[in-house]
């Protein structure tokens, strides 16, 4: 049984500045890169792939949308050819600094509200998997597991991620809990931790609500901009490894 955990990064420079992006990295196998839309630029995601490439992880793009402002946790109504264009701009960019180490992106994970907005709106995944094919096809698209998100990055002729959270209660749809919710984060370690191995066996996890909700994933989320994100990271990788899942990075 093995399983990839991943960690959004390259989003806040005091995190890369105090050591608490790079301490996150000894737990985890995957980093999703913002790369210029919500957050990040040339000197943070130059940073974030050397910290990565040190401890082996695997380097992933996480576009957003253009919205630093808010974060990229606000939904655009944007056109789809803007969608589009945005995608492939901030995949391009982050592309271009891992080329100066050798190095090449191996997944997409949308950031945010265009991650959400894609579950359900076909036009929306659609756009972000086009922006993506004009980079290149031979990456993973990532997306929320068990959504048409999946589906239609399938049929753009991608492999993709079933993706699930760690530090992230859900709703019984299987979506995510609104962060507008004071209990949409799950902060504590030995909690997230639980989560996840429930995921890694296919358990599913506890919907807010308090029923089950089946959730199959390859790959399992922590946020790095979670309050104690290191323990928490800690936390989920320790009761994964002693409870027999192999931490695995995806590949193409």
């Amino acid at each position: 049984m093995h399983i990839d955990l991943n960690c959004d990064m390259g989003e806040i420079p005091a995190h890369i500045a105090d050591g608490t992006q790079e301490s996150l990295m000894r737990s985890i196998t995957s980093v999703n890169i913002a790369c210029g839309g919500h957050a990040g630029d040339e000197n943070t995601m130059r940073t974030t792939i050397e910290q990565a490439l040190r401890w082996n992880l695997t380097i992933g793009a996480h576009p957003g949308y253009p919205d630093r402002a808010n974060f990229g946790r606000v939904s655009l109504n944007l056109p789809t050819a803007e969608i589009e264009q945005t995608i492939f701009d901030q995949v391009l960019a982050l592309a271009a600094v891992a080329a100066t180490f050798a190095t090449a992106i191996v997944h997409v994970k949308p950031h945010g509200m265009l991650y959400n907005d894609a579950v359900n709106r076909p036009e929306l995944a659609r756009a972000i998997a086009n922006g993506i094919a004009r980079f290149s096809k031979e990456v993973v698209l990532v997306g929320l597991a068990g959504s048409p998100m999946l589906d239609v990055f399938r049929e753009a002729g991608f492999r993709v991620a079933a993706e699930a959270f760690a530090d992230r209660l859900y709703e019984p749809d299987g979506t995510l809990r609104s962060r507008k919710f004071d209990d949409a984060l799950i902060r504590d370690p030995r909690k997230a931790g639980e989560q996840a191995l429930r995921i890694a066996r296919g358990e599913g996890v506890i919907s807010a609500a308090g029923s089950p909700v089946a959730v199959n994933a390859e790959t399992i989320c922590i946020h790095g901009d979670t309050p104690g994100a290191p323990k928490i990271a800690e936390s989920v990788a320790k009761t994964l490894q002693e409870n027999g899942v192999t931490l695995r990075p995806l590949t193409v």
